[in-house]
Order: structure tokens, then sequence, then C-alpha cells
């Protein structure tokens, strides 16, 4: 079924950022680095990646970060960190692509099976439906 598709797809992602290369877990991590850029993160007030001269990163507020805040994190400091950590890209690319489409495949899943239940109770359903397919081509 697609929907634990997309949940497996979602854990398989969520637990690669975890590992992604470079990424420091503690403030001890950074004794002795060279912090080049600190980048704020929307989802939370005051939380930044903060990208050391060497490639590595991490996450303020220390890690307890959320899977959304981690993931931004790649992605507002990609262009620092891709370049140390390209093969890691390359798969968190292909892991969020498959997330993505395990995603799409769930809700198409999901507003099939609304159609087909509803179906018998809203005969004018199949005509509606009928038109909309008629419009979009």
């Amino acid at each position: 079924m697609a929907i634990e598709e997309k949940w497996k797809a979602n854990l398989e992602k969520v637990a690669f950022m975890k590992q992604f290369p470079g990424l420091l877990e503690g403030w001890e991590a950074l004794a002795g680095k060279t912090i080049t850029d600190v980048i704020p993160l929307k989802g939370k007030q005051g939380a930044a990646v903060l990208v050391c001269a060497d490639g590595t990163f991490t996450i303020l507020p220390p890690m307890a970060t959320e899977p959304y805040e981690l993931g931004e994190a790649l992605t507002v400091a990609r262009s620092l960190l891709e370049p140390a950590h390209q093969q890691a890209y390359v798969e968190y690319d292909r892991l969020a692509k498959k997330d993505k489409d395990a995603l799409m495949a769930a809700r198409a899943d999901k507003i099939l099976g609304a159609i087909q239940n509803n179906l018998e109770q809203i005969p004018e359903l199949k005509n509606r439906l009928k038109e909309l397919v008629k419009e979009w081509k």
C-alpha cells in the first residue's frame, strides 16, 4: 500500500539525515573548528545551522533536532556542505525523491479510495469525475 511505502521512505530518509557525514552532535565536537557560516532556519526561533571550514556542521539549539530542521539545514547549507559531502548529497537527493514519490502515491491512493468508497452513495460523483477528466484533456 502506498501509505506504508511513504512511511517507510520517510523513515529511511530521516535515518540517513541523522547519520549525514559531517554532522556534529554536541558542543564539544566544535572545539578547535572554525565556523564559517551561520544560517538561520525558519522552523523555530533561534534555530540555525553552523557550517565549519572543514565541512562539518551542527544545528542550534544542539541536537534534539527535529527531522524537518535537519532537512532544512541540509538544504540551506547545501552550497557550503556539498563540496565536502558530494556522495552524501547524492544519496540524500535519492531518498528525498523516494519520499516525495511515495507521498504522491499515498495521496493518490487515498483519493481513489475515497472515490471508490463513495461512488454508490453519491451517484452524481461518477458524472462529475467524467467532466473533470474532459476538462484536463
